[in-house]
């Protein structure tokens, strides 16, 4: 059994999934998001993705990331099957009123993004004392005259 190098109908196959097919049109990461404790927490896959590749801007409450996968070939490379996606990449993260960009914190590591976006201080849960419904009035002392 040998690996065919060139299949007309294959190669047809991929490029009508590569320039028609909805699925692939629009370039984006996919992406868990989660929130433990006073952190949320977003995982965006970027396998194959180098960490100088990646740009994370963050203005207002919008997060941007921008990716970008190049080929790894090298000159004189006979390249057999090639299906991986390139190009770049983008997503973006509308945060809500409780969350703090300013405190957003990001790592790539085994090809997943993570960014972990802390809960702003006055949205945290609080713990409200209860007071009574009934005030007690203070006590009178009576005054003696003489």
């Amino acid at each position: 059994m040998t690996l065919m190098r060139f299949d007309p109908f294959r190669e047809f196959d991929r490029i009508m999934e590569q320039n028609f097919s909805p699925a692939r049109a629009p370039r984006s990461m996919p992406m868990t998001a989660l929130r433990r404790g006073d952190v949320f927490i977003v995982d965006l896959d970027l396998p194959g993705v180098h960490r100088e590749d990646v740009e994370l801007t963050a203005e207002r409450n919008v997060v941007t990331v921008r990716a970008r996968r190049t080929p790894d070939r090298g000159e004189g490379d006979d390249v057999l099957i090639d299906e991986r996606p390139y190009g770049e990449f983008s997503r973006q993260l509308f945060l809500g009123d409780n969350l703090d960009p300013a405190g957003l914190s990001a790592e790539l590591t085994d090809g997943v993004l993570r960014l972990s976006i802390p809960v702003r201080e006055e949205s945290k849960a609080r713990r409200i004392e209860l007071g009574s419904s009934t005030e007690e009035s203070p006590t009178t002392v009576p005054s003696s005259t003489g």
